[in-house]
């Protein structure tokens, strides 16, 4: 754990300064006017959705433009402009293929492997949450895995090959605000995927049907994703870290201090989640002294918000 703690430390004490948040979204190649038609909408639905987010560079690709070499050329400038302190959120929409060996996301042209997609990443040093919304997405987990790394596959296999409705509740989760879990204005990736997977769950409950996907998430480098990160299992630390969207006074907030205040924020929030991961390996008296004492900042820090 000390390598991912050590990697964390700069998010945990104030991650939401970094300098951009770059958002790529792909809807690759549909095969059909009903599908076209709605890889366009989810597309269209995130642009309004994450073009007015603060210090936020959105690019999209799709019909057409959604082209392998299209979507390189975005990646490597991407790695040309992007920090470490920058963070990349890339979204795939649509189908996907797998032959047992290698996971290939459906483009119009040439399709792209999930090796040659790993390939691109590792050139680009901001901090990366790949989301693959497609069919056959988890076949793509094993070469695309990387410590703190964070994937989200709408597939646990690359045997689950029917069209997914994952990326529906993807992007509800980024336009409810009931996706952040913990109330501090900022949508991580583990509380979007929380969201997106249980209304895909239930989706397919509602509608009687057997299930075709089940989502995973994988942060930990190992190459296995899970349907239910946790402290217990050790997934979700990393995805709690990672804020994909700021929400409510977080995103309407123009004041520096303000900003600044509710970094700090979800610095200590995020600290208390990482302290949960550690609870198992501390004597209890560390674990509640440590705890008390970051609850306590915590409730400065939203006095001086609540001002």
């Amino acid at each position: 754990m000390g390598g991912r703690v050590r990697w964390l430390l700069p998010i945990l004490l104030g991650g939401s300064l970094q300098a951009s948040t770059y958002y790529l979204a792909v809807a690759g190649l549909g095969g059909e006017p009903e599908f076209e038609q709605r890889f366009h909408g989810w597309t269209s639905e995130l642009v309004k959705i994450l073009k007015p987010a603060p210090d936020s560079k959105l690019e999209t690709l799709e019909g057409p433009a959604a082209t392998k070499a299209n979507l390189r050329a975005a990646l490597e400038k991407i790695a040309k402009e992007s920090t470490a302190q920058d963070a990349l959120v890339l979204m795939l929409i649509g189908h996907g293929s797998f032959d047992g060996a290698d996971y290939k996301f459906n483009l119009p042209g040439p399709d792209i492997s999930a090796i040659e997609l790993a390939s691109l990443l590792d050139r680009i040093p901001a901090r990366q949450l790949v989301v693959n919304m497609t069919s056959c997405s988890g076949g793509g987990i094993a070469s695309l895995h990387k410590e703190n790394r964070v994937i989200v596959s709408a597939t646990k296999s690359g045997t689950e090959r029917n069209a997914t409705v994952f990326a529906r509740y993807w992007v509800e989760a980024l336009r409810d605000g009931a996706a952040d879990s913990d109330k501090n204005e900022t949508i991580s990736a583990l509380e979007a995927f929380r969201y997106a997977e249980q209304k895909t769950t239930q989706f397919y409950e509602t509608q009687k049907r057997l299930a075709t996907e089940h989502a995973v998430l994988e942060d930990t480098g190992h190459g296995e994703g899970v349907r239910a990160p946790s402290p217990e299992n050790g997934y979700g630390l990393v995805a709690s870290a990672f804020p994909v969207l700021l929400v409510g006074a977080g995103a309407a907030s123009t004041s520096p201090e303000q900003r600044k205040l509710l970094a700090r924020k979800q610095g200590i929030e995020e600290q208390i989640d990482r302290l949960k991961y550690q609870k198992a390996a501390m004597p209890f008296e560390e674990y509640r002294k440590e705890l008390g004492a970051l609850v306590l900042e915590l409730a400065k820090v939203q006095a001086e918000l609540d001002k």
